[in-house]
C-alpha cells in the first residue's frame, strides 16, 4: 500500500468519512463565537457574506453581472473590473447590515485571491486589504476552488476524506479532499470548463434570439431546450476516449459541435444567427454528450480510490459543486453514478453551487478553526489569475489506466 493511501486510511479511521448530521446539531458547550466575512470577486459576480462558526449565515449579499454580460455575448475583464468596482462597498455593507454584525466585531475578513479573473481578483483583494488593514483584522487568502470543494461541510458535518468534482464556467477538476488545505489532484481539464464550452455553443445558436431563452445564461439556455430535444437525432464523439485518465477536454467537443452546426444551417438553408429547427436536439446531444464525458472521468476516479485504498468502501461520498452541478440532467447522471458504486452523494443547494461570499466566509472559518492561512500581515499578498489545487497525481491515475465500464446501463436508471 503506498504512502498515501496509508496516510488517508489512518484519518479514516477517526471518523466514518460519509456520516452526515445536520448543522443545526450543537454540543452545549458555549464560547466566543468567530465571525468572518467572506469577499467573492473572482469572475463576474461581487459576493459578500458573514458566517459564524457554528455554520450560521447571518448576512449575505450579491450582485451579479450576468444581464450586462449576455448583451456583450461574453465576459469582457475590464467590464467586470469596473462592475466590481462600482458595486463592490454596496455588497459588503448589505451583507455586514443585514448581519447585524459590525467590522470591529469581526474575527476575520477572508478574500478570493486565486484563481481567476487577474482584473476582477484586483478589485476584491484592493478593498479587502483596505479594511484589515484599517480595522487590524487577519486576512484569509481563500483558493476559489478549495472554497467550493468545502462548500457541503457549511450544511453537512462530512468528514475527510472524500472525492469532489468541481463543474463551473472557468473549472473542471477531480480531487480528494483529505483536509481543509489538502488536497489530491486527480485530474482537471486540459483546455477550456464545461461552462464556458456550453456558453459558447449557446452564443452559435444564437440562444439569446430564442423566445424561450432570451432572458437565461448560456448553460440554462442548453439544459432548458434539451428537456424537449431528442439527443439520439444528432451523434457527437466522445473527448478523450483513447486516455485512461481523469483528464477533462471540452474544446474539441466545441469544434465538432460548430461544425455540426454548420452543416445544419447548409441542410436548411439559413445564415448563421439564425434559429436552427433542430436546435433542441443539438441542445440535448450536447448536454448529454458533456454529462456522459464527466460521468466517464468521475467513474475512473471512484475506481482508482478504490483500488489504490484512498477512500474506503464503507463510507466513501461524492461531491459535486461548481455553477455546472446545477445542471439537474448532469447532476441526476452522477447521482446514479454514486448510487451504483455505492457513494453517498452530496450537492451544495443550486444557490451555493454558484460563485458567493457564503462559500469563501465558510472557507476562512474553516481555515480558522485548523489555523491555516490566518494572516496578521498582509505585506507581500498578491492575486494569482492561475493556481493549481492540491498535489497532483493524475500520472498515477494514467499509470493505472484504469478501464471504465460501460455507462448504458447507469444511464438507463439515471433516465
Amino acid at each position: 500500500m503506498n504512502n498515501i493511501a496509508k496516510s488517508l486510511l489512518k484519518s479514516a479511521k477517526h471518523g466514518r468519512a460519509a456520516w452526515l448530521r445536520s448543522r443545526s446539531d450543537t454540543s452545549g458547550k458555549r464560547h466566543p463565537r468567530k465571525l468572518v466575512l467572506g469577499i467573492e470577486t473572482s469572475c463576474d459576480d461581487t459576493g459578500a457574506a458573514v458566517v459564524d462558526d457554528a455554520g450560521c449565515v447571518l448576512g449575505e449579499a450579491l450582485h451579479c453581472q450576468k444581464e450586462v454580460h449576455l448583451q456583450t455575448g461574453g465576459i469582457i475583464p475590464v467590464v467586470a473590473q469596473q462592475l466590481h468596482r462600482e458595486n463592490i462597498e454596496r455588497v459588503v455593507k448589505e451583507a455586514l447590515g443585514t448581519s447585524g454584525v459590525s467590522i470591529p466585531d469581526l474575527t476575520a475578513v477572508a478574500t478570493t485571491v486565486k484563481p481567476g479573473l487577474a482584473l476582477s481578483l484586483g478589485v476584491g483583494l484592493q478593498y479587502s486589504l483596505s479594511l484589515v488593514n484599517k480595522y487590524q483584522k487577519p486576512f484569509i487568502p481563500i483558493h476559489h476552488m478549495e472554497a467550493h470543494a468545502l462548500t457541503v461541510r457549511l450544511t453537512y458535518q462530512l468528514e475527510f476524506p472524500f472525492l469532489v468534482l468541481l463543474l463551473s464556467g472557468g473549472h473542471c477538476l477531480l480531487a480528494v479532499a483529505q483536509g481543509v488545505s489538502d488536497f489530491l489532484l486527480l485530474g482537471q481539464s486540459i483546455d477550456i470548463a464545461p461552462g464556458d464550452m456550453l456558453d459558447k455553443v449557446a452564443r452559435r445558436l444564437s440562444l439569446r434570439k430564442h423566445p424561450e431563452c432570451h432572458n437565461m445564461a448560456g448553460g440554462q439556455a442548453i439544459e432548458h431546450l434539451a428537456q424537449t430535444g431528442n439527443r439520439q437525432q444528432i451523434m457527437l464523439r466522445l473527448p478523450m476516449q483513447q486516455y485512461r485518465n481523469c483528464d477533462f477536454s471540452f474544446s474539441g467537443l466545441q469544434n465538432i459541435v460548430n461544425n455540426t452546426i454548420t452543416r445544419k444551417e447548409k441542410e436548411e438553408g439559413i445564415q448563421e444567427g439564425e434559429i436552427l429547427s433542430c436546435v433542441k436536439d443539438i441542445a440535448a446531444a450536447v448536454q448529454h454528450t458533456v454529462a456522459v464525458h464527466i460521468m466517464q472521468r468521475t467513474y475512473r476516479a471512484m475506481l482508482f480510490c478504490m483500488k489504490n485504498n484512498i477512500l474506503s468502501s464503507k463510507n466513501a461520498t461524492l461531491v459535486v459543486s461548481g455553477g455546472v452541478a446545477s445542471n439537474q440532467y448532469i447532476r441526476k447522471g452522477l447521482q446514479t453514478l454514486a448510487d451504483v458504486n455505492d457513494f453517498a452523494f452530496l450537492c451544495p443547494s443550486p444557490r451555493l453551487c454558484t460563485d458567493n461570499g457564503v462559500m469563501i466566509a465558510w472557507n476562512g472559518i474553516e481555515r480558522l478553526r485548523v489555523g491555516l492561512g490566518v494572516l496578521r500581515s498582509t505585506e507581500g499578498i498578491r492575486y494569482e489569475p492561475k493556481a493549481p489545487l492540491g498535489i497532483d497525481i493524475s500520472k498515477r491515475v494514467a499509470e493505472d489506466s484504469i478501464r471504465v465500464p460501460r455507462l448504458k446501463k447507469i444511464l438507463r436508471l439515471a433516465s
